[in-house]
């Protein structure tokens, strides 16, 4: 098992906007947590203005530019293009995609990797919705809308998996190139229709309980226009899968 670990190496790609103050304490735990593990963590920030890439380049000169890779872009330009952009300088053959705003926790990277590695899966993702998973921080309304619409979700598609709207997961790099390549969806959306694509092409997908932090510092980019899209991106995945 050792040996297999050392073999891969795990790119780690954080979109970011408005992170400063959170992007330090993430990548700290990701080199906490990821002590013997080979790894680089890509940031691909959309343009902050509040100097979030300025503390990337800090913490470039503490941990090193091999490891940490800042790759931005000019503006805002959505969270699935964000993926594309990190995925073109990813040089491990495993690729981690998780928040940067500490809602997803570096401690259960190790639970994705080891239970990749015991199951050859193509795809581990966390999940709130099993023992041992949840969400802290959120009010009853917002913990009844996710809920509800992973309950819709799994009704009508099918995908096999307990959290579809979850954006905490590991990749095989060679299927993700794959399912994203065939993902046409923006935003919210997005991370639903990468793993029904995935399930539907047959991919091995494994879960880990996990428990979603609502952010710690900024706001949520979560509103009304979210849900609508999520609705509007349902109807095209029952038409399209």
């Amino acid at each position: 098992m050792e040996q297999k670990k050392e073999k891969n190496k795990y790119s780690v790609i954080v979109p970011t906007y408005n992170e400063r103050l959170n992007i330090a304490l993430i990548v700290y735990l990701i080199f906490k947590h990821l002590r013997d593990v080979d790894f680089e963590i890509i940031v691909v920030d959309d343009g902050s203005p509040d100097g979030t890439q300025e503390v990337v380049k800090q913490l470039q000169k503490l941990y090193g530019e091999d490891r940490i890779l800042l790759r931005p872009r000019p503006k805002k330009l959505g969270l699935g293009t964000a993926y594309i952009h990190g995925l073109k300088h990813a040089s491990g053959n495993f690729v981690v995609i998780m928040d940067a705003d500490l809602s997803h926790h570096p401690k259960y990277l190790p639970s994705f990797i080891k239970k990749q590695l015991e199951t050859g899966a193509s795809i581990v993702t966390g999940t709130r919705y099993v023992k041992g998973g949840g969400v802290h921080g959120w009010n009853l309304m917002r913990k009844l809308t996710s809920r509800g619409a992973n309950v819709l979700a799994q009704t009508l598609l099918w995908p096999g998996v307990s959290d579809l709207t979850g954006s905490f997961r590991l990749y095989r790099k060679s299927v993700l190139e794959d399912v994203i390549s065939s993902c046409v969806s923006k935003g919210y959306v997005f991370q639903m229709e990468m793993i029904v694509r995935a399930s539907r092409k047959g991919y091995h997908i494994e879960e880990v309980p996990i428990t979603f932090v609502d952010r710690v510092f900024g706001s949520s980019k979560l509103g009304g226009s979210e849900i609508v899209e999520y609705l509007k991106g349902l109807a095209y995945l029952l038409v399209t899968t």
